[in-house]
């Protein structure tokens, strides 16, 4: 029934989908395998892509010829650029998405893909021998063999549902948890521990009175994330907030005897940065109100996802409190909120290529690495993908380096420092993100796909058009000298300095007051030069030059710490020889074996004198 193939992806959500597309869109036979065919690309929780550096990830994963950032357009009801106040390195694009849509839009996009099979199952096993992978066993007893498996089981693998004092199986609601895997890979040597997330109630739209909210609307220009020419909505829908209030803090109260995190029948750690609303009144009890985000769930439906209110509470609970919340007088709910735990496996047992160091030839990717978020698990998924594919036809594995993305970012944490909560990416942990920006992802990954063979010729056309435009603009910017009678009469109007000579335009851009869009409405001589030029081409040269000084900082640090990167350490180093090196260094580095110097350095419990002593060790 099965011949065999080169990769098999465990798993259907945002990982898996990635994967899956990687690795076929490579040349390889891939098969994906999922429990259930119609939750391909499940939104399970917020139905939303992007935010703070979560649209960063989305946008370097188009970079690189994913399919996040095109199905993401493709199903947006709302767009917004988060932080537009702030400098660039800190916007972020954010969807809100039709849920329905999302998924069915994934699923066109993945039947479309050559070389991609699906076969609809639970993957109860691993084939295994020699301390190698070399397939799946199915819970029908089909057992389908491949020279890479990538698991992506999400938050599935023994999952159980809490709901008050009620729980039960399930890696969703209404679908069952699976089951077999994680008792194989610890009888195999890996280390498994325990986490906890959970999800709002799903509330029915038509019984709240917006009236009495604030009204959240999208942008005037919708951006969006895909780097090539998707189709835009050509209106959009509203988000809603509100607020909690005491009285609803009081209700929740009540049954925080029969909370399920608070009675300690769950074991697994939650997230920190996107806490229950029990959690928020009892960890910020000085706190009279918490913020809600009424979220409608697509184009064509009532249900509404309350952002905001994740809980596990009792049902009875949960209600009594929402209709205490403003504007929820008269709620009804669809479905109770509800907290999932379920196993992980710390990912310092993984490579940079996210394949196992214990297995050869498997690979994980998603919350079963101890992330959280459709953004995180579909990089690690790309990742994952593109190098089981490599690892199959006998090329080295691709890795992306701190400097050169958020993605690097987030392996590199993950591989290095493990997790012991749900780990959620941020731009502060990027050192390098004036480098790493949303609008800048093309520029920086396109090349290095395209080379590797995933990215079109068709986004690699576009990348070389913008980076002549972008150079246009610049020469422009450069070459165009601005009279004092030209333009003094402006800076008067926006309060800025006037000019007793003739500048450059580039000097002039350099002003923290000065914007390129409306420099050049004030300048008609800038606007005629700029006409025909992309606003996208126009955008970057601006941001180029304005923050010319900060990026060649950073890319003179990036320098400097690519001498540690380049210093790779042997995987057979025995640390513990080593006798000026701490207990705790020699057992952390024993463990995790460091690729480099660099990222032994970034190890938590490894010390600055800890690496000057490998170095020496080392012959350095």
């Amino acid at each position: 029934m099965f011949s065999e193939y080169d990769v098999i992806v465990v798993g259907a959500g945002h990982a898996g989908c990635e994967a899956a597309a990687a690795a076929a869109n490579l040349g390889s036979r891939t098969l994906l395998v999922t429990m259930n065919m119609q939750t391909i690309a499940q939104m399970s929780c917020n139905p939303a892509m992007g935010g703070i550096a979560k649209g960063q990830i989305v946008r370097e994963i188009d970079a690189m010829g994913g399919y996040s950032g095109i199905v993401t357009d493709l199903s947006t009801i709302q767009f917004r650029m988060l932080n537009r106040s702030k400098g660039p390195a800190m916007w972020s694009p954010r969807a809100q998405n039709d849920r329905m849509l999302f998924h069915l839009k994934w699923r066109e996009k993945l039947e479309q893909t050559m070389n991609l099979d699906f076969y609809q199952d639970m993957v109860k096993g691993l084939l295994v021998k020699d301390g190698k992978c070399f397939g799946v066993v199915t819970g029908m007893g089909h057992e389908i063999k491949a020279k890479s498996v990538v698991l992506t089981n999400g938050t599935f693998l023994n999952g159980i549902v809490h709901i008050g004092e009620k729980n039960f199986g399930g890696g969703r609601m209404a679908e069952k948890a699976a089951t077999g895997i994680t008792e194989q890979l610890v009888s195999l040597g890996f280390e498994s521990d325990r986490l906890k997330t959970g999800t709002p109630p799903r509330i029915d739209g038509r019984s709240l009175d917006y009236s009495k909210m604030e009204e959240q609307p999208g942008d005037e220009e919708i951006v969006g994330f895909s780097f090539l020419e998707t189709e835009k909505p050509k209106q959009q829908r509203s988000c809603w907030i509100t607020y909690t209030n005491q009285t609803v803090h009081d209700i929740l109260k009540t049954g925080f005897d029969r909370s399920p995190m608070f009675a300690g029948r769950i074991d697994g750690v939650g997230p920190r940065y996107c806490p229950s609303i029990e959690d928020k009144i009892n960890r910020f009890a000085e706190r009279d109100r918490h913020q809600l985000f009424i979220e409608p769930e697509g184009w064509n439906t009532v249900e509404i996802y309350v952002n905001g209110f994740s809980t596990s509470l009792p049902e009875e609970t949960q209600y009594e409190a929402l209709r205490n919340i403003v504007g929820f007088e008269k709620v009804k709910i669809f479905r109770p909120g509800y907290a999932i735990e379920y196993d992980f496996f710390p990912p310092t047992q993984l490579k940079y290529s996210l394949e196992t160091k214990l297995i050869d030839n498997l690979f994980f990717a998603g919350q079963i690495n101890g992330t959280t978020g459709y953004e995180e698990a579909a990089c690690q998924g790309l990742m994952a993908g593109i190098n089981a594919h490599q690892k199959s036809h006998h090329q080295e594995p691709f890795i992306l380096k701190r400097s050169e993305a958020y993605i690097g970012v987030l392996i590199d944490d993950l591989i290095s420092k493990g997790t012991k909560e749900p780990y959620r990416m941020f731009t502060s942990r990027a050192e390098f993100r004036t480098l790493l920006r949303q609008d800048n992802a093309d520029l920086r990954l396109t090349e290095l796909s395209y080379r590797l063979g995933l990215a079109s010729q068709q986004r690699m056309d576009k990348v070389i058009e913008k980076k002549a435009s972008i150079e246009k603009v610049k020469t422009v910017l450069k070459d165009l000298a601005v009279e004092p009678n030209e333009i003094n009469t402006w800076f008067q109007k926006i309060g800025s300095s006037p000019i007793s000579e003739k500048q450059k335009a580039q000097k002039i851009l350099l002003r923290p007051d000065v914007e390129l869009d409306e420099f050049a409405k004030a300048f008609p001589k800038l606007e005629l030069a700029l006409q025909g030029l992309s606003k996208e081409s126009v955008e970057q040269a601006s941001i180029q030059v304005k923050y010319d000084v900060y990026i060649e900082k950073e890319k003179e640090l990036v320098q400097r710490m690519s001498q540690l990167e380049e210093l790779e350490i042997p995987e057979t180093f025995d640390y513990k020889k080593i006798s000026s090196l701490g207990n705790e260094a020699r057992e952390k580095l024993t463990k995790i074996k460091p690729r480099t110097l660099g990222q032994a350095s970034r190890i938590s419990g490894i010390n600055p004198s800890d690496v000057q002593i490998l170095m020496v060790f080392m012959g350095r």
